[in-house]
């Protein structure tokens, strides 16, 4: 959840051209990591928690992208850009790590 509060803390400087558009998708992308987590452990087993941390990952790569965009249209500079990307690295190697977990707790048939 600190990578999402982060990003809603960079996003609120980017240009108000872009409230409607990278803003509010970087935003969701964002939200959808944690809320997907959530989710999947409160479903009925690991199967259903593992498809939901694949969203989740999926979800972490979208905010990785938009945010080299970012970078690219100097929405962020590149101290930001690095710290996020920081973030992003450690939250998809722990994501990763649930998912291996995961997979070995529910074997594909």
């Amino acid at each position: 959840m600190d990578l999402t509060v982060e990003i809603y803390e960079v996003t609120k400087t980017w240009p108000s051209a872009e409230r409607f558009s990278m803003i509010d998708q970087i935003r969701r992308a964002a939200v959808s990591i944690p809320a997907n987590i959530a989710e999947g452990q409160g479903r009925s087993g690991p199967r259903e928690f593992l498809h939901h941390c694949s969203i989740a990952n999926g979800s972490l790569s979208e905010v990785e992208t938009l945010l080299l965009l970012a970078y690219q249209l100097t929405y962020i500079d590149n101290a930001a850009l690095n710290a996020l990307m920081l973030q992003t690295n450690e939250v998809g190697r722990m994501l990763r790590g649930l998912i291996k977990r995961l997979r070995v707790a529910s074997p594909s048939r």
